[in-house]
C-alpha cells in the first residue's frame, strides 16, 4: 500500500471503520473515500479529526462507481453493516449486510482491487461446531441471530463463487474502544460499565444460566480496536493472505476480568452486582468465545497487542473520561 493509493472504506464513521481511517492517517494515507449512513446520531464526530479525500452516503455509492475517483480505488475495506444482534427486520439485514456486500465484492473483483470485508464471530453461533477460521467448516456453523446469518450467508456465497483465493474475510470478535459512543445498546460493556460506575460506583452484569459458568465468568475474546485495525492492515497488505481470518486476541476472558480494570482506572474498589438476563437473550447467548488465531499467526502477524487490562486503561483514561475520539490526541 502506497501513501497515494486511493482507498475506499465503508462504515467509515463506525467503531472499526473510523479506527481504520485513523490508523491509515497515522501511516501517511489521506487519499481515502469514506462511505456510511450518518443518520441523526453522533457518529459524525468520529470523522472530525480524520483526514480523507471525500465522503459519500452509502446509498449514493452505486451511482459513483464509474466516476474517475472511484475507478482509481485500489483497496476496498468493506466494514459497513447493521451490527445489531437484536435487529428483527430480516429483509433489511439481507439487503444491507448480504446483497450490498455481494455487489461491492463483484465490483472490486472486476477491477482487480484488494477486497477486505467484515464477517463476524457471530457466524459461529453457540460455538459447538468450533470457532476455526478458514473455509472448510463453513457449512457446519449455525448462527444464533439474523445478524450472524446475514454475515454467514456472504461467507457461503464467496466460497461458492470461488472468491476466497482473492478476497479476505475478517471474523471480528468482541471489539471495543474509542469511537463507539453512537452504538446505543450495542456499545461494549467497557463503555456502558464506565458510565454506570461513574454514576453509581457499581456495575451490573448478567447472571449465568449455564451450569458450567458462574455469574460473571461467562467468557469472551475481547480485543482492543487499535489491535483489530493493525491486524486488518497486516492481512490486507500481505500478498499471500486470502480467505477468512479470525480477528481476536486468542484468549477468553471473563466479564469480571473485563470490568475490574475499569474500577482501577477510576481509582475505585470493585463493586459488581448480578442481574437477570432478559428472556429474549437467554436462548441466544454465547457463553464462551475464543478466536483461533493460528491462521493469523501463520500469515506473519507477530505484532504487539495490548493486554486486556492495558487496553481498558488506555480506553478509559485517554478517551472515555476526557470524551475524546481517535485523532483528538494528534496521534498522526
Amino acid at each position: 500500500m502506497q501513501q497515494d493509493d486511493t482507498i475506499l472504506v465503508t462504515g467509515a464513521a463506525g467503531l472499526i471503520g473510523s479506527a481504520l481511517v485513523w490508523e491509515l492517517n497515522r501511516r501517511g494515507c489521506h487519499n481515502i473515500i469514506l462511505t456510511d449512513r450518518l443518520g441523526s446520531d453522533e457518529r459524525w464526530r468520529n470523522l472530525v479529526p480524520l483526514r480523507y479525500a471525500d465522503y459519500l452516503d452509502a446509498d449514493q455509492l452505486w451511482d459513483q462507481l464509474d466516476t474517475p475517483a472511484l475507478a482509481a480505488v485500489r483497496w476496498v475495506f468493506h466494514l459497513g453493516a447493521c451490527s445489531a444482534t437484536t435487529e428483527k427486520d430480516s429483509g433489511f439485514l439481507m439487503e444491507n449486510n448480504f446483497r450490498y456486500t455481494r455487489r461491492l465484492a463483484e465490483w472490486a473483483l472486476a477491477g482487480k482491487r484488494r477486497f477486505v470485508y467484515a464477517s463476524s464471530a457471530a457466524t459461529y453461533g453457540n460455538g459447538e461446531a468450533g470457532m476455526d477460521d478458514g473455509e472448510e467448516q463453513l457449512h457446519g456453523y449455525r448462527p444464533l441471530n439474523m445478524y450472524g446469518y446475514s454475515k454467514h450467508l456472504f461467507d457461503l456465497h464467496a466460497q461458492q463463487r470461488g472468491w476466497f483465493d482473492r478476497i479476505i474475510g475478517l471474523k471480528y470478535f468482541n471489539i471495543f474502544g474509542p469511537n463507539e459512543d453512537h452504538k446505543g445498546d450495542m456499545r461494549s460493556v467497557v463503555h456502558k460499565a464506565c458510565g454506570q460506575i461513574r454514576q453509581t460506583g457499581a456495575v451490573s452484569l448478567f447472571r449465568s444460566y449455564h451450569p458450567e459458568f458462574r455469574d460473571g465468568e461467562q467468557q469472551r475474546d475481547f480485543l482492543y480496536v487499535k489491535d483489530a485495525v493493525a491486524m486488518t492492515l497486516h492481512l490486507a497488505t500481505t500478498p499471500q493472505a486470502a480467505g477468512i481470518y479470525n480477528i481476536g486476541s486468542g484468549n477468553a476472558a471473563t466479564w469480571i476480568e473485563l470490568v475490574t480494570p475499569i474500577f482501577a482506572a477510576l481509582n475505585l474498589p470493585p463493586n459488581i452486582e448480578f442481574i437477570d438476563m432478559p428472556d429474549v437473550l437467554r436462548g441466544k447467548y454465547q457463553y464462551h468465545t475464543c478466536a483461533n488465531t493460528r491462521r493469523l499467526r501463520d500469515s506473519g502477524w507477530n505484532g504487539p497487542s495490548h493486554s486486556l487490562a492495558a487496553a481498558v486503561r488506555d480506553y478509559v483514561t485517554n478517551y472515555l473520561l476526557p470524551d475524546r475520539r481517535l485523532g483528538d490526541l494528534q496521534e498522526f
